[in-house]
């Protein structure tokens, strides 16, 4: 339990900041938060070979850190004078992630988000610290997504305790729980306008284009620019996936999907033809990125997202009750045609690309822990231990979260991811209909949560905070001025 007493002390702060009311005492504990995720990270890797040439070379190290600190101070000065700078360079940095060694391990860091996090935590903090700015209002309470989120970081934080795999629990929380729970901070509390949704849609069309179009050509040429484990892939078999600037077809695949998710809500509203020309051609061009992934998870984020789009658009349950129509046709034309056979197992693990393997070693490890699990970020050590593989496929085995969750922390963290979910979807579905904001942010996060069921990554990933950080200002938006809310946007 020792060990997990730095993530505690971290992530307390940080649950304390998104239940408490009051915008001054929360802007303490977010500050709180910022300072001790960093400092517990640096603790972790003191041993670091990468950490121990810094030490081999203090002034180069002290001009790095100069240099950090005068950026974020930069951008935090920049973000309080134009607060809309803020949200576009958080957007702008979601899905840029480069490739760093850190505690012995190779790990994709978003750390130009770090930075905007930093500097919007800033910008945001200090003046409501200083009296300068007014903070919102203290009889507003907390909703229970809030509740919810902060049980989950406490509950994370707790069962690494009795973790075999510590490290892990740790660069979770401190690369992507703190950062991003500071995120969904922000942007809850920003004035998400229709212009202000525009342009940061159309940043996320322009990197999804930009990125698509470096797919593009990596399947031109066949070469891919990073990843070595899908280059490997690539060679072997009949196929040829791209994956962009990303390290995963999967999540180059997800992040294609939801900003289409986004497009399609966009269009679906517009009431002007003549906007709706190069909106196509963007699908098209976006879409084409999404095929040469070949990625099976995003092709069925994007059909249930289109689904939910559908359900807030038109009638909900016919909407459902086609859905239901294709997917026994799909499946039944499987059966038939041999795609499928559930007789043989197999078929059954060629069809799920071998999941079915690590959903049952999974749900065995779930078995033999199954109130408290075997321990926060567990899950690829006590699963290469329990079924006997290599590291590389034990790394690869937390693709179905509600199973990873429940082997980590079984029923005792299942119950929170559940109520989590619950939540979440009751705020962003709740009134979608009446706005595209809203509507495209609930259709979103049902696709993501639609991809996370049978992939990698849901806290994990800063879409998460970045949908329900925005769909919970829309809501309060909402709340406070329902007569605009029911307005179309221009």
């Amino acid at each position: 339990m020792a060990a997990a007493l730095p993530l505690i002390a971290c992530s307390l702060p940080m649950a304390a900041a998104l239940v408490v009311r009051g915008d001054r005492a929360r802007a303490w504990l977010l500050l709180a938060a910022l300072t001790a995720a960093p400092v517990v990270l640096i603790a972790h890797i003191a041993d670091a070979s990468q950490v121990q040439s810094l030490r081999d070379h203090p002034t180069l190290l002290a001009a790095a850190a100069l240099a950090g600190v005068l950026f974020v101070g930069g951008l935090a000065i920049l973000f309080a004078r134009i607060p809309r700078a803020l949200p576009l360079a958080a957007v702008a940095m979601l899905p840029l992630r480069i490739p760093l060694s850190v505690g012995g391990s190779s790990s994709n860091l978003l750390l130009g988000l770090y930075l905007v996090v930093a500097a919007g935590a800033l910008a945001w903090a200090l003046p409501i610290i200083a009296g300068r700015v007014r903070g919102e209002d203290p009889a507003r309470a907390p909703g229970a997504l809030e509740w919810a989120l902060a049980a989950v970081l406490v509950l994370y934080a707790v069962q690494a305790g009795y973790s075999d795999d510590t490290s892990r629990a740790t660069e979770n929380v401190a690369f992507f729980y703190i950062p991003f729970a500071i995120l969904f901070v922000l942007f809850a509390r920003l004035t998400w306008t229709p212009r202000l949704l525009g342009q940061a849609l159309g940043v996320l069309v322009a990197l999804a284009l930009v990125l698509a179009g470096v797919g593009y050509l990596e399947y031109a040429t066949r070469h891919l620019l990073l990843n070595p484990k899908v280059i490997a892939s690539n060679q072997v078999e009949d196929y040829f996936r791209v994956n962009s600037l990303f390290f995963d077809p999967n999540i180059f695949g997800r992040f294609l999907a939801l900003v289409l998710v986004g497009l399609m809500a966009w269009m679906l509203w517009q009431r002007t033809a003549r906007r709706m020309a190069p909106a196509a051609l963007a699908v098209a061009v976006i879409f084409g990125g999404l095929v040469l992934t070949l990625s099976q998870s995003s092709f069925g984020a994007l059909l249930v997202g289109l689904a939910v789009l559908a359900g807030l658009l038109w009638n909900a349950r016919r909407v459902a009750l086609i859905a239901g129509v294709v997917a026994v046709v799909a499946l039944a034309g499987a059966l038939a045609t041999g795609t499928l056979d559930l007789s043989s197992s197999g078929s059954a693990k060629k069809t799920t690309s071998g999941r079915s393997n690590l959903v049952s070693g999974g749900a065995r490890l779930f078995a033999d822990r199954p109130i408290a699990g075997h321990g926060s970020g567990s899950f690829a050590r006590e699963y290469r231990r329990a079924e006997r593989v290599s590291a590389e496929r034990a790394t690869s085995a937390s693709h179905t979260i509600p199973i990873t969750v429940a082997a980590e922390q079984g029923l005792i963290g299942l119950a929170a991811y559940l109520a989590l979910l619950a939540f979440a979807l009751a705020r962003l579905v709740r009134g979608a209909r009446r706005s595209v904001g809203r509507a495209a942010v609930a259709a979103a996060f049902c696709a993501l949560v639609a991809h996370t069921l049978v992939y990698a990554a849901f806290l994990e990933d800063p879409l998460t905070w970045a949908l329900l950080g925005v769909g919970t200002a829309l809501a309060a938006q909402a709340a406070d001025d329902p007569p605009a809310a029911e307005a179309e946007p221009a």
